[in-house]
């Protein structure tokens, strides 16, 4: 049986596509979004985050550690270039915080997990969603459980951001009810500072889906000094527009929820003392859709992806 990475399962999500949904948070991405707030998504690997708020200073974690890389420098200090993750130090930190994100799962467990909310789904139109990280990273352990969503008639969403091969999303096709599909930007060499790749394959593939008249909602962060300019607003709106099938766009407005989680990880977070969209100016850039004539799809998270 296929096992999967995972890092999360969240219960009664409400903003991961229509109706109440468990969101299936799977390991591994393509993309370092400067702004990613799960950046515990990224890699396809468990790794030991360290939340210092948590920390007893018990300093048992020092004696664990086989290789030294944890140390005491007026509290607790983690050489992350010297860290292999391999959870020693998690095991002994009774007050949790030192832990390891991920966990791998096979088919039946998660289903175990997903059948439990059924009766939800079934009142509210709701589903599971499969988001990340990218899950097309793990294809066969995705498409093996979209296949046993659909065998208990669990409505489906995957949540991606676009950049893999056309032949991964030909494989899933039959099984998706719902793509919530990433734009992060229309110029491809700025798409490629601010998340590490092109986005020539990200909108190829989305012109196939729409092609093949997919259900998709196109999902964009609205990053301020990165994105929300009008030559890009104005380029997205013009493509999407063209699209012959498209349920539909999200705006997502950048917010710091995840911040904290990069020096958790001994990650680097490249967005500095970035200030989110106000209110305003998510509506002006609502109307540049509309006046595309592009439906815009209101999300009650500000969540960006």
């Amino acid at each position: 049986m296929t096992s999967g990475m995972i890092f999360d399962v969240k219960r009664y999500a409400i903003n991961d596509g229509p109706g109440i949904r468990t969101a299936v948070f799977m390991k591994g991405c393509p993309l370092r979004c400067w702004w990613c707030h799960n950046p515990e998504g990224q890699s396809v690997k468990k790794q030991l985050i360290f939340r210092i708020n948590r920390c007893k200073e018990s300093k048992a974690c020092i004696e664990a550690c086989p290789l030294g890389a944890i140390s005491w420098k007026d509290g607790t200090s983690t050489d992350w270039e010297i860290c292999d993750h391999c959870g020693k130090c998690a095991e002994i930190c009774y007050a949790g915080a030192r832990e390891i994100v991920g966990r791998e799962i096979n088919l039946d467990q998660l289903m175990i997990e997903l059948e439990r909310d059924i009766p939800f789904y079934d009142q509210s139109g709701g589903g599971v969603t499969f988001t990340g990280g990218e899950p097309l990273q793990q294809r066969k352990f995705l498409q093996e459980a979209l296949m046993a969503c659909k065998q208990q008639n669990i409505r489906t969403a995957v949540d991606t951001s676009g950049s893999t091969a056309w032949g991964n999303f030909e494989s899933i096709l039959p099984l998706t009810d719902l793509f919530l599909y990433d734009v992060k930007h229309m110029d491809a060499e700025k798409h490629r500072l601010y998340t590490t790749v092109s986005n020539g394959k990200i909108l190829n593939n989305l012109q196939k889906l729409s092609n093949v008249r997919a259900n998709i909602i196109v999902r964009i962060p609205i990053i301020p000094g990165m994105n929300d300019d009008a030559k890009n607003l104005t380029a997205c709106g013009a493509f999407l527009a063209d699209l012959p099938h498209l349920e539909g766009v999200e705006l997502m407005p950048y917010h710091e929820i995840g911040v904290a989680k990069y020096q958790a990880l001994g990650m680097l977070y490249k967005m500095g003392d970035t200030v989110p969209p106000n209110t305003q100016q998510i509506c002006e850039i609502e109307e540049l859709f509309i006046n595309y004539g592009v439906k815009v799809i209101r999300h009650s998270s500000g969540r960006t992806q």
